[in-house]
């Protein structure tokens, strides 16, 4: 079977003073295209750096990760961070948005990198997730729940074949973070998109095609 991504032994280590500290132990993960796969496991479990690390934002000591057939951090930066903008979307617990610009503006974001403004898809995105009146609206004039749903249309403005989602309701309360939830799966099962999301909320993973457990930098399930 062909998988749209593949981790092979990932391990990755941080210093703290004298001290190593192994957050990611051997990590093999297949994951299959329109999957929408959960990482769980409790905080300091490795669930972040894994996600980025799978992602090309964070290079492994050891191992390799395959991206539709790409071996990221093999070909140099420059083309790694041309797959994540072309191929790959991110939607992060804090948003990430920039506060001098509206709602449009932050949306189009990966588009004008790629030198292809599509504000007709930035628009189309920002009024799917209920923010059609709100395009020229600044972040300090939007919710959190609103913010974060900026933040799905700019993940979804390239057309990108998958979506990485770091704990993307750990800033809202329930029912806002449900409605996220709701809300991001049925785009990218509508899209028919990868999704990978990270979360400590086990309720939120029984959402999606498959939960993965993470303990002390390892895969328990």
């Amino acid at each position: 079977m062909t998988f749209q991504l593949s981790a092979r032994d990932i391990r990755r280590s941080f210093r703290i003073g004298s001290r190593k500290v192994e957050v990611l132990r051997g990590i093999n993960l297949d994951v299959q295209a329109g999957e929408a796969l959960f990482l769980c496991g409790v905080s300091g479990a490795g669930k972040t750096t894994l996600l980025y690390t799978l992602a090309g934002l964070e290079r492994p000591e050891a191992g390799e990760v395959v991206f539709e057939g790409h071996k990221l951090y093999s070909r140099g930066s420059a083309e790694d961070a041309r797959i994540r903008n072309t191929r790959m979307g991110f939607i992060f617990q804090s948003y990430f948005l920039l506060p001098e610009l509206t709602a449009l503006e932050n949306a189009l974001l990966p588009s004008l990198i790629r030198h292809r403004q599509r504000e007709d898809r930035a628009k189309e995105y920002l009024e799917r997730v209920g923010l059609g009146d709100r395009l020229q609206h600044l972040p300090s004039e939007l919710s959190g729940g609103e913010q974060q749903r900026v933040a799905i249309a700019r993940a979804l403005v390239n057309d990108p074949a998958i979506i990485f989602a770091d704990e993307p309701t750990g800033n809202l309360d329930t029912a806002n973070g449900d409605a996220i939830m709701d809300l991001l799966l049925e785009l990218v099962r509508e899209q028919q998109k990868t999704l990978i999301v990270v979360t400590h909320e086990t309720r939120l993973a029984a959402l999606g095609n498959r939960q993965v457990n993470m303990r002390d930098g390892l895969l328990v399930n």
